[in-house]
């Protein structure tokens, strides 16, 4: 298997108190019914969540629910390469897909009493509490950009984008917090 950790650092990001790039993670999307969502679950050791738009933690691992069949596991880098092939194993003659995306995407972390606030300047969500509360996941665009935002607490939100947006969102997220001061 390649080396692909150069690969995986995160591009330019502006800095900011709000935003910070979150370390490197292994990321892989599993496509299935609940027969590939019980077996990935005992293999992965997180919960796979079956409530929509909901996340399931178990100390660094993340599962979360991106659609009826449709999760992003995030567990952390060091443990990619067993994460890959216990899942792999384990899902044998199960149907479904798993599909390794590390090299993707990356997470960037918003935080702060602002940082809904931040978000909102280019993402067409309600981020109350309670309407975004601490466990909630979903797909939506932050400008123009397709991103999964997470809310990890309740003053600090997740978001994974593509590789390639990164530079663009950072940039947009430092102009909207330009203007909020």
């Amino acid at each position: 298997m390649r080396d692909l950790s150069a690969e995986r650092r995160s591009p330019l990001l502006l800095d900011s108190p709000l935003v910070r790039p979150l370390p490197p993670a292994v990321r892989i999307v599993l496509r299935g019914r609940e027969p590939a969502r019980i077996t990935a679950e005992r293999t992965f050791g997180a919960p796979i969540p079956t409530t929509a738009c909901r996340a399931g933690v178990q100390g660094e691992r993340a599962a979360l629910w991106l659609g009826p069949d449709e999760w992003l596991l995030i567990a952390p880098e060091a443990a990619g390469a067993s994460v890959l092939a216990g899942l792999e194993s384990a899902l044998s003659g199960v149907p479904g897909s798993l599909v390794e995306v590390s090299h993707r995407q990356i997470g960037v972390e918003i935080q702060g009493p602002r940082a809904a606030l931040l978000l909102a300047a280019g993402c067409p969500l309600d981020l109350e509490a309670s309407a975004f509360p601490v466990g909630m996941c979903t797909r939506t665009m932050l400008a123009k950009t397709e991103i999964v935002l997470w809310r990890t607490a309740p003053e600090t939100f997740r978001v994974e984008v593509w590789r390639s947006f990164a530079a663009y969102l950072s940039a947009f997220l430092a102009e909207a917090a330009r203007g909020m001061t």
